[in-house]
């Protein structure tokens, strides 16, 4: 599913026009990657969360020149489902 999807899946469902839906999705995404950049988790009750996962520091191998790199300790974001969600598409799935 695609952002236009969910665009006109929400604007059937209530009736918005889909221009204000638009916006009213990409504003709430505008709003998780700033507070994920501010390494703020967003907490969605029945949903998930987003949060800031904290990669540690490793070694990798490049193989194409046979040589070692370090990849420095990094923040990725990360989604966290809730278990009322997870339970939901368990059940739902066959």
């Amino acid at each position: 599913m695609t952002k236009a999807d969910i665009v006109n899946e929400i604007s059937k469902n209530t009736g918005i026009e889909k221009i204000t839906v638009q916006k009213s999705v990409e504003a709430f995404m505008e709003v998780v990657k700033h507070s994920l950049t501010k390494e703020k988790n967003v907490y969605l009750r029945g949903f998930g969360s987003f949060i800031v996962k904290k990669r540690a520091q490793k070694t990798a191998r490049n193989i194409s020149k046979n040589t070692t790199i370090i990849i420095p300790e990094h923040f990725i974001p990360a989604f966290k489902p809730a278990k009322t969600f997870v339970n939901k598409v368990k059940s739902n799935i066959k």
